[in-house]
């Protein structure tokens, strides 16, 4: 790999001002490290196999790792989503991430949350999101695989920009989160579960629109790490989806 592929300098100076300041001896070049912990993730690579152009594989891992916990790429996800401003119409949803046996090793109870939890189709993650009208995502949440979807939503509910609409499929329906996008001047746009007594109507052109989140679901998920969970941590695994969302959505070219 002669020219590796790197962040153009305008993307570099939008996130750049998130990174943590150097002490002592000055940092491997941020913008190519950088881009090659995306090169990885993107690609589904171990990290060993980073192109040399990048620099060590061991520099690219170590300062993943370390801005990791320190939550360095979370914060420039949710910085640059909250510059898009108050949308009119927010969608909900939620997406299951195959756990590989990499990330599911050693998994023992009482021991730091993983968010990898066994369902019918075996041990995986849940990816709760939040996105606008135009499909860009502006809350993630990671949880457990069996994690409801409300149960998510109540999480998350905090968290929710405002806005005239909530577009939410069926596992949305529950009255106390009717009740709370009411209090917070949002109208549900969800429809009523089979099992309700009296369905409750809903703007059905409006429903339309929620192939979006959708849409959004499928670009995070071309990136091979996002598709397939190889993390062991939860905290590195959603650092990885917010790099990735920050890149497809919040840092165009």
């Amino acid at each position: 790999m002669s020219e590796p592929w790197l962040l153009s300098e305008a993307q570099m100076r939008r996130i750049e001002p998130y990174f943590p300041l150097s002490h002592g001896i000055p940092r491997v070049d941020d913008r190519r490290i950088v881009s090659g912990i995306i090169y990885v993730i993107r690609g589904g690579l171990m990290w060993r196999d980073a192109p040399n152009a990048y620099g060590p594989h061991k520099t690219i891992y170590n300062r993943f790792i370390r801005w990791s916990r320190l939550g360095v790429f979370n914060r420039i996800f949710a910085e640059l989503a909250a510059k898009a401003g108050e949308p009119d119409t927010i969608m909900i949803d939620a997406t299951h991430l195959k756990a590989h046996r990499t990330a599911a090793s050693l998994f023992k109870r009482g021991a730091l949350p993983r968010r990898i939890g066994r369902i019918k189709g075996g041990l995986n993650s849940k990816l709760h999101a939040v996105c606008d009208d135009l499909g860009r995502p502006l809350v993630l949440l990671l949880s457990e695989g069996q994690m409801s979807d409300y149960k998510g939503a109540s999480l998350m509910i905090d968290a929710l920009p405002r806005a005239r609409h909530l577009i939410g499929d069926r596992g949305y329906d529950a009255d106390w989160f009717r009740r709370a996008l009411a209090e917070r001047g949002t109208t549900a746009c969800i429809p009523s579960k089979r099992n309700r007594k009296v369905a409750i109507p809903h703007d059905a052109a409006l429903y339309r629109q929620r192939h979006k989140i959708e849409i959004m679901f499928g670009r995070l998920k071309d990136w091979r790490r996002i598709h397939t969970r190889y993390d062991r941590c939860a905290h590195t695994f959603m650092s990885a989806i917010c790099i990735a969302a920050t890149l497809i959505f919040w840092l165009p070219q």
